[in-house]
């Protein structure tokens, strides 16, 4: 690369437990491909399991101080909102991609506009077709479902399926995941992938067929909204009336007792985290369920959650508020979210060049940019082409009843039962070979 290529810098995430980073070897690669130098602070990737020796070999320059490193970089890409010393170190024309949480974050607005920097907040990515190569909100939430289940499944003291033993019947788990977002739709398919019996709850009845799709079972409700669909919405739920709530808490209720592992996932950005799953619900559950709460950074979507705690109810019910998901598979989120930052960088660098284009009559670029040219840009107006196609008019579809529920349980369980027995004799024939 030459003296005059615009540098990309990603220092080390400063937030106590935040393991991952927003440049890996592969996307340094890809971005020097678009013209740039790349640069990274020493010992961030570290964590992540990229060490400094791999970024080196990839051609990246290793800064050895956090000061060095927002000084010459002519973009910065990083993880975490910045604090404010981290803002205080922008320049006039430095670009900065980061998630940067702009509803509630007016002081670190301001600072940057001050500064005459323009700011990426990579959560504000609007939710249409071409952008979801850069979504990293959907990327960081495909984790959180995924890794949600596997936390289940380390507090859950029983299998996910169902078998047919020499010592007798073990039951498969009962799921419930409510919210079929992205998250929602990765634990859904996770908890069926281990073996689970599924259930899920959306308040948007669009996403019923996905879900069934998948193999869950979608849990209908007996009553008619007629607010927002998600076309409307960014792609999100809409906020639903006060007779709508009563009615999915009474459904709740009634599936409560049944449930052993429950993993809510409704939230969106900006606002607070619905109460859905209330203290009447948990001391109704078994003893040893288990409730995974992806929504504890903005109050949890459960009464009883404490964020980043683990917590034991009187009762016997384990309650996982942990905010810090996807940095639990770092290596796995910082590859997708660099990839999304290098996705955001190739539309901001049409000719390839080397020399970002910042395009404010992009839809994408526009809708992701908090501050420009010395401006507060949030929040900015509606794209051009609506997040999702309305679906058209289903019939809806009849509920079951608790006793035909059950019924249909037990068909899936002795259904199961017999494909293990089938495979029984071969399993116990290649594990006794091995004796």
């Amino acid at each position: 690369m030459g003296d005059d290529d615009l540098k990309i810098g990603t220092p080390k995430e400063i937030l106590d437990g935040e393991n991952r980073v927003a440049m890996t070897p592969d996307s340094a690669r890809a971005l020097q491909k678009l013209g740039y130098d790349c640069a990274i602070e020493t010992g961030a990737g570290e964590r992540a399991g990229f060490r400094d020796a791999d970024y080196e070999a990839a051609g990246v320059e290793i800064v050895k101080t956090a000061a060095a490193l927002w000084k010459g970089a002519d973009i910065v890409a990083k993880l975490r909102v910045p604090t404010e010393t981290e803002l205080k170190r922008l320049r006039k024309d430095q670009t900065l991609i980061s998630f940067f949480n702009p509803a509630e974050n007016e002081t670190g607005l301001e600072i940057a506009a001050k500064k005459g920097a323009s700011v990426i907040a990579m959560e504000m990515v609007p939710r249409i077709s071409r952008a979801q190569k850069m979504d990293a909100l959907s990327s960081m939430a495909n984790i959180a479902g995924y890794r949600a289940v596997i936390e289940a499944g380390n507090n859950f003291g029983r299998f996910f399926t169902g078998q047919v033993t020499a010592a007798g019947k073990v039951p498969p788990a009962k799921v419930l995941v409510v919210g079929a977002g992205v998250a929602g739709l990765a634990a859904i398919g996770t908890a069926t992938s281990l073996g689970a019996i599924t259930y899920a709850f959306d308040v948007r009845p669009e996403v019923a067929e996905q879900i069934e799709s998948m193999g869950a079972e979608f849990v209908y409700l007996d009553f008619e909204e007629t607010g927002q669909d998600s076309a409307a919405t960014g792609g999100y739920a809409a906020p639903s009336s006060p007779e709508f709530r009563e009615k999915q808490l009474e459904k709740f209720r009634e599936l409560a007792p049944d449930m052993d592992i429950v993993i809510t996932t409704a939230l969106i950005p900006g606002r607070p985290a619905p109460k859905l799953w209330t203290a009447d619900m948990v001391a109704a559950m078994k003893p040893g369920s288990v409730i995974i709460d992806l929504a504890a950074e903005r109050g949890g979507n459960c009464d009883l959650t404490e964020p980043d705690k683990r917590v034991v109810t009187d009762n016997g019910v384990i309650i996982i508020g942990y905010t810090d998901f996807p940095s639990r598979m770092a290596a796995q989120a910082s590859t997708l979210y660099a990839n999304n930052v290098r996705h955001m960088l190739d539309d901001l660098t049409p000719g390839k060049d080397g020399q970002p284009v910042h395009d404010m009559d992009d839809d994408v670029i526009r809708g992701a940019t908090v501050t420009h040219a010395g401006e507060v840009t949030w929040p900015p107006p509606p794209p051009k082409i609506k997040a999702i196609a309305a679906p058209p008019a289903k019939p809806a579809k009849t509920e079951l009843t608790r006793e035909e529920r059950k019924a249909h349980e037990l068909a899936e369980f002795q259904a199961q039962t017999r494909r293990q027995v089938t495979l029984w004799p071969s399993a116990a024939h290649w594990c006794w070979g091995w004796g």
